[in-house]
């Protein structure tokens, strides 16, 4: 049974990062949660099987913590409709945290997860790539997503594969898998462009950069093939895309200059006096523009901000919490395992400040993932080096022998 929860788990991450583009309608929902739901029943039975479970980390008791605060502001939020909507979606979306730790014995199967995270993100950069193709002929069609899906939630989901892909480019796979890995960086970045997200192109250049930097250290001899190709990917999307397309990603320094953010500070000025009238308890899970008084289509554009409003320094302090400890489990993670995914956590926090992501099952994978390499850095060094840095040491070999 734990053999077909791991697979199951698998196939559940992949489906992760292009959810919203294959949704059956109530009551099933999008692929991502069929599969979660069907990881979850089949790991019931897997734990009784074994008649064991690992032993739950500090991540685990804060996530949990976590939402028993945000069950409790039901009694007391603004909008009860919408708390018990998130109450419904926050434990499909934190379970995750779990399974990822529970059926992750050992660096194999993390890396099983860590592909089938890059797998995804092709498939939603191919599905964004062929939205563009065939729609490229509709006059006024600026932002370019696969189906389904918000412009900057696809943006954010394609720049957190730049360091998953990063991540993989250092374990020795064959051509094809590495060939997927190198790929992903022109396709992902030019699918970035079609969807006009101006926040989602300034944090996927700094993804870029960070990647860039840490593989001139370790590849540099593929840094400048790389970036040729990412280069020509941009420029192979800006010649086809309609001329409101670069317009709109060339506001992005308007946007700074008039200060406004596209509206994003007047939201975040909402939300901070809401934070003031109920600076402790908040005014409940999901009200936050209930609180702040926005148009109901509105989100906050700030995770902090978002927890802060809904749930009051009592969720913020674990929700940090939360954050600090994933920092710690990176930190004990082997060599350049923990420096990728020290520039997956940069993404993330970036993307935090400009979009509400605390919901976002790909937030939870992130955090399950970061809690089980620190735990595999601690317990199973040897096997996380070899798997991670035998394509370093190969490279390594190859500079001594040029020498």
């Amino acid at each position: 049974m734990r053999r077909i929860a791991r697979v199951l788990l698998v196939c559940f991450v992949f489906a992760i990062p292009w959810e919203y583009s294959l949704d059956l309608g109530a009551p099933f929902g999008n692929i991502a949660r069929i599969l979660g739901l069907a990881t979850a029943l089949v790991a019931v039975p897997a734990l009784l099987q074994s008649a064991h479970m690992k032993r739950l980390s500090a991540l685990h008791w804060l996530t949990a913590a976590l939402y028993l605060w945000f069950c409790f502001s039901f009694f007391w939020t603004k909008s009860p409709h919408a708390t018990l909507l998130h109450l419904r979606w926050y434990p499909q979306e934190m379970m995750l945290v779990w399974l990822v730790w529970e059926f992750t014995d050992g660096a194999n199967e993390l890396w099983s997860l860590i592909w089938a995270w890059l797998a995804g993100s092709w498939v939603l950069a191919i599905l964004t790539l062929a939205t563009f193709v065939l729609s490229v002929s509709q006059a006024g069609q600026v932002r370019f997503v696969a189906s389904g899906q918000d412009p900057n939630d696809v943006a954010r989901f394609l720049d957190f594969g730049f360091p998953v892909a990063m991540l993989l480019i250092g374990r020795s796979g064959g051509r094809i898998p590495l060939a997927l890995a190198y790929g992903y960086f022109p396709l992902g970045f030019g699918c970035v462009l079609l969807t006009a997200s101006r926040s989602g192109l300034l944090v996927a250049l700094v993804a870029l950069a960070g990647c860039g930097l840490f593989a001139l250290v370790q590849h540099p001899r593929r840094v400048a093939a790389g970036a040729v190709a990412v280069v020509v990917a941009a420029g192979l999307i800006l010649t086809a895309v309609p001329e409101e397309t670069i317009g709109r990603l060339n506001s992005v320094a308007e946007l700074w200059q008039r200060g406004d953010f596209n509206q994003r500070v007047n939201i975040w000025s909402a939300g901070w006096r809401a934070f003031k009238e109920a600076p402790v308890a908040g005014h409940g899970a999901g009200s936050f523009v209930a609180a702040a008084a926005l148009a109901p289509d509105d989100t906050a554009h700030n995770t902090p901000l978002t927890i802060l409003v809904e749930g009051g320094l009592f969720a913020f302090l674990p929700a940090s919490a939360i954050l600090f400890v994933c920092c710690s489990a990176i930190g004990r993670s082997r060599r350049s395992v923990g420096t990728v995914l020290a520039i997956l956590m940069s993404v993330w926090i970036l993307s935090s400040l400009v979009g509400s992501i605390a919901e976002n099952r790909i937030t939870w994978l992130f955090f399950g993932i970061a809690a089980v390499s620190g735990r595999l850095g601690r317990n199973d060094r040897d096997e996380l080096s070899h798997l991670f840095d035998a394509d370093l040491i190969d490279c390594s070999r190859e500079r001594m022998e040029v020498g």
